[in-house]
């Protein structure tokens, strides 16, 4: 799991990821300092090995003196480069004022400042809130993306309008590119309900136009949608792309796929808690429109080994009399009338896929279980048929204190749709301390957690009775390390 781990156990930032050739590049902030962009390459997109740097801050009395802030790399077919717009903070300003530099590159390895025209750029006027027409005293304006339209381009940006609530003014901000400069436009969207909307990035699926954006008030993906670049951008009932947690996405094309990248965050405050690079999932339109998101496609390069498990080899481990097991046909019938118990199997503490038929027959609670440790502590995921929830916690003990030493701590909730027959197919994949959970082919939960690592995985019930068809699971190859 990358961390870019050094004097600190985590040092990654904002993070983009583009695609030359077979490898992909990931390019990063680095916390706390922001004193340079890092540079990772990879093979599959999962596993990344540290190059050469890309930028660094400029020299005393440079506009990008103080910090580098979030950049968006892309290839520029008609100049023969590939272009990184950034974020960059001035020291004589404290840092206050963000503005937006360019640099070029031909093989995204070795990297020049080019800001041509009117670059560095930092918003004037009475669209957007600059220098001298901030009530908060610093400016947002950071966070580029390019954006290329019925040959047009334009960049994308977190920004903040003039007017209005303090609080509310967050907006994408717009700016577009000619042969003479760059030239401020009115807010591509502007919903009057955030006080930023932070690494805005933009994707085409069958003609609808998606915008997503990172949203600090509630540390959340979201997406709107139109059906023109320009357009009214609308809401879906449920907006938010990636559960609690992941942050700062950042989409790409991989052939035929578009992929998302987010940092995972371990805390309800951005500022706050430790940052991982999770894989990346792949964003798929719905025939409604809406969009969701599967597993990459490359796990299944990662499988070295595959078993069945035998349901009847899940042994109840709280010696309750009221849980039963039962034969139902090809199907494991698992049942407690009263009070909790867990089936368990031992399969190694190393990283996995898990995939199962699931059957709800009787809602209590009920759900999966694993990384186990003989004191059963681990991972409870809540498995709701009825209302469509998967809720995931971490349980158990802390032996080292005397006073309440239990660990009772929610991670995650992700929905999906419930079913008439509540028979879903899962899919939990276990990667280090990466944790993945689809129901019926869209994930639903994503986050990082290394605090257990268990060997025993199964399933727990209280009140509850749920059928199993034999599952099956997959031994992965486990991440690497983080490579200089």
């Amino acid at each position: 799991m990358y961390k870019s781990q050094g004097f600190r156990e985590w040092e990654i930032g904002d993070i983009d990821v583009i695609k030359r050739g077979t490898k992909y590049h990931l390019f990063h902030l680095v916390l706390p300092n922001h004193d340079y962009i890092a540079h990772a390459i990879s093979d599959d997109g999962m596993s990344w090995a540290r190059t050469r740097n890309a930028l660094f801050t400029g020299e005393p009395g440079a506009w990008d003196d103080d910090m580098l802030w979030t950049m968006h790399v892309s290839h520029n077919p008609a100049r023969k480069v590939y272009e990184m717009f950034y974020t960059g903070l001035h020291r004589a300003e404290n840092g206050y004022f963000q503005r937006i530099g360019r640099a070029v590159s031909r093989d995204l390895v070795a990297w020049r400042k080019d800001n041509e025209h009117n670059l560095p750029l930092v918003p004037r006027g009475e669209v957007y809130e600059g220098p001298g027409t901030s009530e908060r005293g610093w400016v947002s304006f950071r966070d580029p993306f390019l954006w290329r339209s019925a040959e047009e381009e334009w960049l994308l940006l977190c920004a903040r309008v003039a007017g209005g609530p303090v609080s509310r003014r967050g907006c994408v901000g717009l700016v577009r590119r000619t042969d003479e400069g760059y030239v401020l436009e009115p807010p591509l969207f502007f919903p009057r309900m955030y006080d930023d909307i932070e690494c805005p990035c933009l994707l085409e699926l069958e003609g609808t136009y998606y915008l997503i954006g990172s949203v600090r008030e509630d540390v959340e993906v979201h997406y709107w949608w139109s059906e023109t670049f320009r357009g009214e951008y609308k809401a879906f009932n449920d907006n938010v792309l990636l559960p609690r947690g992941n942050y700062a996405a950042r989409t790409m094309r991989d052939g035929p796929r578009t992929l998302v990248y987010t940092f995972y965050i371990d805390a309800l405050d951005v500022k706050a808690g430790t940052r991982s690079l999770p894989p990346p999932k792949e964003i798929r339109r719905r025939t409604d429109g809406k969009l969701e998101l599967v597993s990459f496609h490359r796990w299944m390069d990662k499988v070295r080994a595959r078993t069945a498990i035998d349901p009847d080899l899940l042994e109840p481990r709280l010696a309750n009399g009221a849980a039963s097991r039962a034969k139902d046909g090809e199907r494991t019938r698992f049942a407690c009338r009263s009070g909790f118990e867990l089936f368990t199997v031992a399969v190694g503490n190393g990283s996995w896929i898990l995939d199962l038929e699931w059957q709800t027959l009787r809602q209590g609670d009920a759900g999966l279980v694993f990384s186990l440790d003989d004191h059963l502590n681990g991972y409870f995921v809540s498995l709701d048929a009825e209302k469509g929830r998967a809720h995931i916690r971490a349980w158990g003990n802390r032996l080292e204190r005397v006073f309440e030493n239990y660990i009772y701590e929610s991670l995650q909730i992700g929905e999906f749709t419930p079913v008439a027959d509540r028979r879903h197919r899962l899919r939990l994949i276990r990667w280090g301390p990466y944790i993945e959970l689809s129901v019926n082919g869209v994930v639903r939960l994503s986050l990082v957690d290394g605090r257990f690592s268990g060997a025993n995985l199964g399933i727990y019930l209280e009140s509850a009775e749920v059928a199993l068809a034999p599952p099956l699971l997959m031994a992965l190859d486990p991440p690497a390390h983080d490579r200089a």
